[in-house]
């Protein structure tokens, strides 16, 4: 029985989205963003914790760059289950040297939520960031994001949202995104080993993959995966991409030669990286 596309077992699937077991060393690449992040924070000035939502896990850090700087947030990968804003506390050198006030919006995880609550935590952050932008010293009309992984697959479901109809914000709240290494289509992980943390029924599958809810209109947007990545990954975006501009959207797709799962994203550490300066571009609003 085939379970997704070609797929006819568990291992099949995990072989190709858990990225662990192609990265060999990919716990030695996440402990030195954790030592990086630790270091960060006692070196950059911050504003943590701050409350964007009534839960304790509902909460910002916020790497401001100066007055009237662009705002970009950036969005945490690990599969909705796993780290914090804290733990991508790396990633704010490279955004606020280049001008940009970096916003971390924390979220609570699987399965102590549904997937879900996760999508409405995310646009929770930006409607309060958009509103309290003043008070972060930001630009709220320069207002971008991006997302890592689970991070890209939130940054899709932002992009595709009403923001007039449900938050009674302009519709353009949003000026772009940049989903790296995203899940868009959901559903292998109901056959998958993610199955028992995430709990995903066939409605939340359909309502929440990105590639099955195109918006009528988008901000652009910048689909980025490692070249290194499984070919499920890069199916992915290039699928998702190729749908998007087939809607008549505004996008780019953007291959990092080399890079595995993990490590494309720490191109976002380096200012000289292709990644970086399309993903400045975007949040600059220089973008073509």
């Amino acid at each position: 029985m085939r379970l997704y596309r070609d797929f006819t077992t568990q291992d099949e699937i995990d072989r190709e989205y858990d990225p662990t077991r192609s990265v060999a060393d990919a716990a030695e690449v996440i402990a030195g963003w954790l030592a990086r992040s630790r270091r960060v924070l006692a070196e950059v000035e911050a504003r943590l914790n701050i409350p964007y939502g009534p839960t304790r896990a509902e909460y910002l850090d916020v790497y401001p760059a100066g007055p009237g700087a662009p705002l970009h947030l950036f969005l945490h990968g690990g599969y909705w289950r796993r780290f914090s804003a804290r733990d991508f506390a790396f990633l704010a050198p490279a955004f606020v040297h280049a001008g940009i006030t970096l916003v971390i919006p924390n979220y609570a995880l699987c399965p102590v939520v549904r997937l879900s609550e996760i999508v409405r935590q995310m646009r929770a952050a930006v409607a309060w960031t958009f509103r309290h932008a003043a008070e972060l010293g930001g630009d709220r009309t320069r207002l971008t994001v991006s997302g890592h992984s689970a991070g890209g697959h939130l940054t899709a479901m932002l992009l595709a949202t009403d923001w007039p109809g449900d938050y009674d914000l302009p519709a353009d709240v949003l000026k772009g995104g940049c989903a790296i290494s995203g899940l868009f289509d959901l559903r292998p992980f109901p056959w998958s080993w993610l199955q028992p943390v995430l709990q995903l029924d066939w409605r939340e599958v359909w309502e929440l993959s990105p590639l099955l809810q195109l918006p009528q209109s988008a901000p652009p947007l910048l689909v980025a995966v490692g070249g290194a990545e499984s070919a499920e990954f890069r199916r992915q975006s290039c699928e998702f991409h190729a749908a998007w501009r087939a809607r008549g959207l505004v996008g780019d797709f953007l291959e990092v030669p080399g890079c595995d799962h993990f490590r494309v994203l720490e191109q976002l550490e380096r200012p000289d990286s292709p990644l970086f300066r399309a993903l400045l571009a975007l949040a600059r609003g220089e973008q073509s």
